[in-house]
């Protein structure tokens, strides 16, 4: 085994002198930011030193019913009568002023996430931009996404987003409902509601006609009351199986239609011809720089016998080299976890992991003494039939198993509750066909891993959801077709 080199690398912290954050946000509704009914506020805290950012309004029934009302007002009088090119020209101004304020959104996403602020600045900022960009094109060109059929809006949709990719989820949803002419009300999750409150005042800077978009905050309840509050004709979430699940019996048989992007367990795929030292750096990328807090993160690992031992000890080397820190620093490759209870759960799979017999490996690098970290992990010496093979985990916990044969290894990937996403990485361009045919997921990268763009649809089979989001299918979530 070669040695490992750790570079030093002398602190490179992103200011903070830039960015501008209240000490308490309120609900933002009809336009305005207003106090929450019951008077009740949560904290929001930075998951690398458990420092608290602001407080939170807490929104319940009669705060949602609010913010529907208003979102219906807005769908009846002026959003659905405004000529589609003038729908677009707001969306375009809220990309644009989302990119010209991108450096101060990437810090407060850092800040309230965890990630590192490479991630929030190159990854998540761009991309969200780029979605309001892409969907205000489309705007007053629906009849070209649908020929020969009228699309029309649905009305008030309801929009429920994760705490992986807060601010780009938020685009995701946003979005392709304002340009398809409907009006909405979302909620971020309770544990990152800040760039959505940011997103917010960028609204009323683009002047969007009040009540077009509405934006509520809290936790379960508040999500709850929203999938189940009667003028809201569509309900997009992204999230828990768990919750798609509950989402689904509570508007079975309401009319309502609905999107549900939920959990993954991608299979990564290594044959014995492909480019090792690239397949590796993309394993990293897959699970590890994003602290595995992504749906699609590529958590099981799947390699050819041949080359089992080189991958694995090169993967083993290239952890050795990962910075874990503040993630404010832009030599930090994985930052802190997103909340206590989200660590805990890490925690829990691994020590299963280790229970049931699977060889564990992590990274010797020190963790800081406040927040809340995990080392990457490895673990080896698993079957099919282990619970971290199974279930998610959505944390930097990577499982890995071997294979033989083409086909051995695609019952593999399908051996699976979930159908999200997976990997091949191959230098045949045959094996990519045969494996991207018959692996049952609904995005599968060939020699890369997370690439992400606007105009590709994004969704799954299984426990991995209903529709897609992005690109003209995505579009088709919130119209009817006529």
């Amino acid at each position: 085994m070669s040695k490992t080199i750790k570079w030093e690398y002398s602190p490179a912290p992103e200011g903070t002198d830039h960015i501008k954050l209240k000490k308490q946000y309120e609900l933002f509704i009809d336009g305005k930011f207003v106090a929450p009914n019951s008077g009740n506020y949560f904290k929001t805290i930075n998951p690398s030193n458990e420092k608290m950012i602001a407080k939170v309004a807490e929104a319940d029934k009669t705060d949602v019913d609010k913010a529907v009302k208003s979102a219906k007002n807005a769908y009846e009088k002026v959003w659905s009568k405004m000529p589609a090119k003038e729908r677009g020209k707001y969306i375009f101004r809220i990309a644009r002023l989302l990119q010209e304020r991108a450096r101060e959104f990437s810090v407060i996403e850092t800040m309230d996430g965890g990630k590192p602020i490479r991630e929030s600045r190159d990854v998540d900022v761009p991309l969200a931009a780029a979605h309001f960009f892409y969907h205000a094109g489309w705007a007053d060109k629906l009849e070209y996404a649908f020929p020969g059929r009228k699309a029309n809006p649905l009305g008030v949709v309801g929009q429920i987003i994760p705490w992986n990719f807060p601010l780009l989820m938020a685009a995701w949803k946003l979005a392709p409902a304002l340009a398809t002419g409907n009006t909405v009300v979302l909620k971020p999750a309770e544990t990152t509601p800040l760039t959505a409150m940011k997103l917010a005042e960028i609204i009323q800077e683009a002047d969007l006609p009040p009540g077009v978009v509405n934006i509520v905050t809290g936790a379960g309840k508040t999500g709850q009351a929203i999938v189940n509050h009667a003028n809201i004709k569509k309900i997009a979430f992204t999230g828990s199986t768990d919750v798609g699940k509950y989402i689904m019996k509570a508007v079975a048989g309401s009319g309502k239609k609905y999107t549900l992007e939920l959990g993954g367990k991608a299979a990564n795929i290594i044959f014995e011809d492909a480019a090792i030292d690239q397949a590796v750096e993309g394993i990293i990328d897959a699970i590890f720089f994003n602290q595995g807090h992504v749906c699609c993160a590529g958590s099981r690992l799947y390699v050819q016998e041949g080359i089992s031992d080189e991958v694995i000890s090169k993967l083993r080397n290239r952890m050795e080299t990962l910075i874990v820190g503040d993630p404010l620093d832009k030599n930090t490759d994985i930052g802190a976890i997103n909340s206590k209870m989200q660590l805990k759960k890490i925690e829990s799979y691994v020590k299963m992991g280790t229970k049931e017999g699977g060889s564990i490996f992590q990274s010797s690098c020190s963790l800081p003494n406040k927040g809340f970290w995990h080392a990457p992990t490895i673990f080896t010496d698993v079957s099919q039939s282990n619970r971290i093979v199974q279930e998610e985990i959505f944390g930097p916990v990577l499982a890995i198993q071997t294979f033989r044969t083409v086909d051995e290894v695609i019952a593999k990937a399908n051996n699976s509750p979930y159908g999200l996403s997976g990997g091949v990485w191959t230098d045949k361009g045959s094996k990519i066909f045969k494996v991207t045919k018959d692996i049952r997921a609904g995005v599968i990268w060939a020699n890369t891993f997370n690439k992400f763009d606007p105009a590709s649809p994004f969704g799954g089979y299984k426990e991995s959801g209903v529709g897609s989001e992005g690109g003209i299918e995505g579009l088709s979530g919130y119209v009817d077709l006529g």
